[in-house]
């Protein structure tokens, strides 16, 4: 698997680690410039761990779904181009602005990714989607900010069963989301992210022709 740009491997107390050069955010162990990519911390960080081919380049535009507090969007906004954080919560949104201080290209929205014509006119359109949000119809988010894509982008979601079902089999959970998003998107690659995050599946997706 090819990395981004802007993404390495480093060597962290003994642990070889992804990593990307930036001011840290969550106490995250550094090597010089460059701070190591938790992937237990990060979803995105646990498909790159998996050898999930993301299409990610490096300098792309990116629309980040579920931002929180700036964990792994810090980390994508080391490497890519103009960065949009989408977060609901606003106590979160106040660290995910500290992280956005030292990074120009990254951009922090309050606003409910279930609702993105709420902030359609704020984004361009992008490259990626990064998708990480934490609530039931997570399929419906995907579908629903497809219109920022463009017509090569890419979907890179994490999809949490517990968040669609808490009492429903996991698997049934990813099929369904699967059926799903395969009306929008062609789905490239899914994967569990075990033993990184339990009970979610990563997916590459592209989306489909309107």
């Amino acid at each position: 698997m090819t990395l981004p740009t802007g993404v390495e491997r480093h060597d962290f107390d003994g642990e070889t680690s992804l990593a990307t050069q930036g001011q840290p955010v969550y106490g995250e162990r550094t090597d010089g410039d460059w701070r190591r990519w938790d992937p237990h911390r990060s979803k995105l960080g646990a498909m790159l761990e998996h050898g999930m081919d993301t299409g990610l380049d490096g300098d792309e535009t990116v629309l980040y779904l579920g931002a929180a507090a700036g964990t792994t969007v810090s980390h994508v906004a080391d490497f890519s181009g103009p960065t949009y954080a989408v977060e609901f919560a606003p106590r979160p949104v106040r660290e995910l602005l500290d992280a956005a201080e030292s990074r120009r290209n990254l951009f922090p929205l309050l606003k409910d990714a279930r609702k993105p014509e709420r902030y359609a006119h704020v984004v361009e359109p992008v490259d990626v989607v990064v998708q990480d949000v934490a609530t039931r119809g997570q399929a419906r988010v995907a579908t629903l900010n497809k219109r920022f894509l463009s017509d090569d982008g890419r979907l890179l979601a994490a999809i949490k069963a517990r968040s669609e079902d808490v009492t429903a089999d996991p698997d049934a959970v990813f099929d369904s989301v699967r059926e799903e998003l395969s009306s929008a998107y062609e789905l490239l690659e899914t994967a569990r992210l075990d033993p990184y995050h339990e009970d979610h599946l990563g997916i590459v997706a592209r989306p489909r022709d309107d």
